[in-house]
């Protein structure tokens, strides 16, 4: 003879019993899977947007540091002074009569890299660039040099 309580355990309806199935869980995991794959990429094309917006930014502000310098000496730093003469005043010829402070820091590019500074510069009197994501000279896409002759 059966006991009320197991007789009772196996005639409750299925949809009242706990827990989920193997197959409703794989689905679940599918469902998330596809999500993932569709949104992963364009968040990790966000990072190198705002990468080269950051980059963008810090070589506006050292043209206009330049620029500063520039009216107050009467020309660019030269190309062996480089950006180091925003910082310190340089001791090499030709030595700025009206030099001052114009940056607290040089800012490393957002991949970690010093900022090259060319004077002549290849696209204007004087260039300020970062060479993105490779760290080299040319490259396209997110590899692309961040210079100050863009807009």
């Amino acid at each position: 003879m059966r006991s009320t309580s197991s007789a009772f355990v196996l005639s409750l309806p299925r949809r009242l019993q706990a827990g989920f199935t193997l197959i409703e869980l794989m689905v679940v995991l599918l469902i998330i899977g596809v999500l993932a794959a569709l949104i992963v990429p364009n968040v990790l094309d966000r990072a190198d947007d705002a990468r080269a917006t950051a980059a963008k930014t810090d070589v506006t502000n050292l043209m206009q540091a330049l620029k500063l310098y520039r009216l107050d000496n009467q020309r660019y730093p030269t190309a062996e002074q480089g950006l180091q003469a925003l910082l310190v005043k340089p001791t090499t010829a030709p030595v700025p009569g009206n030099w001052k402070h114009y940056l607290d820091q040089l800012p490393k590019d957002p991949w970690g890299n010093p900022y090259v500074y060319l004077n002549p510069g290849i696209k204007g009197e004087v260039d300020v660039m970062s060479y993105g994501a490779d760290g080299q000279a040319g490259g396209e896409g997110k590899n692309a040099d961040i210079g100050s002759w863009q807009p």
